[in-house]
């Protein structure tokens, strides 16, 4: 079994993650080969008091980037977007930041 900093990579802090707090939505980078369940344990175990209602995950494709003559690719990654219930406890780490 993988460790849950391994599922759950870092939060993502943008203007449109921000706006989904307000729905009980919140935003995250994972593993890319971390599944809906894992995501969903895992946001349980890190955060104490909090009950998942459902996990929407997108795969980031990589997009090309240059750099003067040089040119390259950014990496691909995975977000998921997890919803959590009614009666559910919130996430601290992202009340400071609206």
């Amino acid at each position: 079994m993988r460790m849950l900093e391994d599922v759950i990579i870092k939060p993502i802090i943008s203007e449109a993650s921000m706006d989904l707090i307000a729905q009980r939505k919140y935003v995250f980078k994972v593993a890319k080969t971390a599944d809906k369940a894992e995501i969903a344990a895992a946001v349980e175990a890190m955060f104490p008091g909090t009950k998942v209602e459902a996990v929407n995950t997108i795969n980031m494709k990589r997009k090309p980037k240059r750099y003067g003559v040089h040119f390259g690719y950014t990496s691909a990654w995975k977000k998921a977007i997890v919803t959590l219930t009614a009666d559910s406890k919130t996430i601290e780490f992202f009340e400071g930041m609206n």
